[in-house]
C-alpha cells in the first residue's frame, strides 16, 4: 500500500492523468504541437489487475484541434497504445473518434490486437476451482459504431463488428483441448449491430449524478464469414444519486443475453476490475449473465474519497436458471484526483469473493 501510495504521490506531483480503458490507468506525460491543427499527447501506461499482473507500456493521443465539429468541447481524436504485463501478454491498440458536422454524427472504433496467455474454468455456473487451465490465444478485434446524437441525451446508430481468435495453445487433456467447447481452436465473429443509449451525467470518469441507460443488440453470422452464428443483447443501467453533501450512491445493472452457436470467446464473462470485482475476469462464462453492483462513495476531501461496494451475479445457459446459485463480492477501496481542474482519478480497489477468489485492481477512474 505505500509503494502504491507513493506512486500516486508521484504521478499527482509531476504527470496529468488522462483517461482509462477498462482497466488501463493512462497518464499524461507531454503535449506536442506537431501541426496547426494536431496536437500529439505522448501516454506512458501503468496498472495491475489479477488478469495481467504489473502492465505498463505508452502510446498517445492526437487531437484534431482546428475542426469545427465538436460537440460539448469534444474533438475528434486517436488514441493508441502498446503495453506488456508481467504475464507476458502483448496489447496493442487504436481507437479512433470522429465527430462530423456539427458534433450531431460521429465514429467511434477500436482495433485491437492481443498476444493473450489467459487461464479457463468450463463453462457453467459451478466450474470447480481444480478445473483451472492455462491456454494461450491470438486475437484481431475490429469494431466501428456509427451514431446519430439527438442533444442533450440521446444517441442512436449500427455498429460493424469482426474478431478472429486463433487458441494457439492448450493443456493436453484439458477442457479445451477436447475439442468440445465451441471455438476451443478458432472462432471468427463478424456482424452487425444496434446501440441506443441515453445519458444524463455530468460527466463520464468520476459522475455525481444523473443516469446512463444503453441497449444494444448484435449478430453474427456465417453469410459474413463468422465461424459461428449467434444473436447478443446487452443491457446497461446505471443511476447515480447525491448522499447527503459528501456521498454518493452509484447502482449499476448489467445484463447480457446470447442465443445461438456462442464459442467461448464471445459468451458473458463474469469477473473482471470493471464488471465483478473480486473474480477474475472469465472465472466464470455462459450465454446468459446479470451483474447487480451498489456502491457507496465518501469524498472526504476535495482530492480524496473512499468507496464501498458490493455486488451479486451469475451466469447460465438459459435465463429461468438465474438466482438458484449467485455470487456475492464486497470490498473497496481509495481514489485520489490528481489534479483540481480534472476529473479523472486513480483507483486502488480490493474486491473478495466466495470460495477464495479476490482481486487487487489499480486503476484508472470509477469502475462504473
Amino acid at each position: 500500500m505505500r509503494r502504491i501510495l507513493s506512486i500516486i504521490l508521484l504521478i499527482g506531483f509531476s504527470l496529468h492523468t488522462f483517461g482509462q480503458n477498462k482497466d488501463i490507468g493512462i497518464v499524461r506525460s507531454d503535449t506536442v504541437n506537431t501541426g496547426r491543427n494536431l496536437k500529439l499527447i505522448g501516454i506512458p501506461v501503468i496498472f495491475s489487475t489479477p488478469e495481467t499482473g504489473f502492465g505498463f507500456g505508452g502510446g498517445g493521443q492526437l487531437f484534431l484541434t482546428g475542426e469545427s465539429n465538436t460537440f460539448k468541447a469534444r474533438q475528434s481524436n486517436i488514441l493508441f497504445t502498446a503495453i506488456y504485463t508481467a504475464n507476458s501478454q502483448i496489447i496493442l491498440q487504436a481507437l479512433p473518434q470522429v465527430y462530423f458536422g456539427k458534433g450531431d454524427y460521429y465514429l467511434d472504433g477500436s482495433y485491437e490486437f492481443r498476444i493473450y496467455p489467459n487461464k479457463f474454468w468450463g463453462i457453467g455456473n459451478d466450474t470447480p476451482e481444480d478445473n483451472e487451465e492455462n491456454y494461450d490465444m491470438t486475437s484481431h478485434k475490429f469494431r466501428v459504431d456509427f451514431l446519430k446524437r439527438l442533444p442533450p441525451s440521446l444517441n442512436f446508430g449500427f455498429r460493424f463488428n469482426f474478431e478472429n481468435h486463433e487458441v494457439t495453445e492448450v493443456e493436453a487433456g484439458g477442457i479445451l483441448d477436447s475439442g468440445e467447447v465451441p471455438g476451443s481452436d478458432r472462432a471468427v465473429i463478424v456482424g452487425m449491430g444496434a446501440i441506443f443509449n441515453f445519458d444524463t451525467r455530468d460527466q463520464v470518469e468520476d459522475p455525481h449524478g444523473g443516469y446512463y441507460v444503453t441497449f444494444n443488440a448484435q449478430f453474427s453470422s456465417e453469410n459474413f464469414g463468422a465461424t459461428h452464428g449467434f444473436n447478443r443483447f446487452v443491457t446497461d443501467l446505471r443511476a447515480y444519486r447525491p448522499v447527503r453533501e459528501k456521498g454518493l450512491l452509484a447502482v449499476r445493472l448489467y445484463v447480457e443475453n446470447s442465443f445461438g452457436d456462442v464459442p467461448f470467446q464471445a459468451k458473458a464473462q463474469f469477473g473482471g476490475g470493471n464488471m465483478a470485482r473480486g473474480y477474475f475476469a472469465g472465472r466464470y462464462i455462459d450465454n446468459q449473465m446479470y451483474v447487480l453492483t451498489a456502491e457507496y462513495r465518501w469524498r472526504f476531501h476535495p482530492r480524496w474519497s473512499l468507496a464501498a461496494f458490493g455486488l451479486m451475479g451469475e451466469v447460465s445457459n438459459i435465463t429461468q436458471n438465474f438466482f438458484q446459485d449467485p455470487k456475492f463480492s464486497t470490498g473497496g477501496g481509495i481514489r485520489f484526483k490528481i489534479l483540481k481542474q480534472q476529473n479523472t482519478l486513480v483507483r486502488l480497489d480490493v474486491g473478495i469473493g466466495e470460495e477464495g477468489n479476490s482481486g487487487f485492481y489499480f486503476g484508472v477512474n470509477q469502475a462504473f
